[in-house]
């Protein structure tokens, strides 16, 4: 993968990428076209190592693994239903309930929240390989 992929990948910028590699945070190849490249699997480890995400509010304590901390940012509530948006580090997640959960939970724009996923469907796509 070449360094400006792995930079998006990991959320930091092409220089801080190349200082990775200098301070071997990181290892680099060269690919045939000339060209540094790094192992997409060891940037997917150094994107789990700098992952910090926030620690849920109040030391709330759950079996749920996929849990995302966020802020509300967005919330449009009828008489019935509610949708609530939060944006959770550099993730948007967007949660449709009822409004009496919403007054309940006392969301408001701002609020830190916690969105719990559970779902029996996860689709994982891929790019074609810019190999070239």
């Amino acid at each position: 993968m070449r360094i400006r992929e792995a930079a998006a990948y990991l959320g930091v910028s092409d220089d801080t990428v190349r200082r990775w590699i200098d301070q071997g945070t990181l290892s680099a190849s060269t690919n045939a076209a000339g060209r540094k490249v790094v192992d997409g699997y060891e940037v997917a480890l150094a994107a789990r190592a700098h992952a910090s995400p926030p620690s849920p509010p109040g030391g709330t304590l759950s079996s749920a693994r996929n849990r995302f901390v966020g802020l509300v940012t967005d919330l449009q509530v009828d008489t019935v239903m509610a949708q609530v948006e939060l944006q959770c580090g550099p993730f948007r997640v967007v949660s449709l309930m009822s409004s009496e959960a919403v007054r309940d939970l006392g969301l408001e724009l701002g609020s830190a929240a916690v969105a719990v996923i559970k779902s029996t469907t996860v689709i994982v796509e891929t790019v074609e390989d810019e190999r070239s």
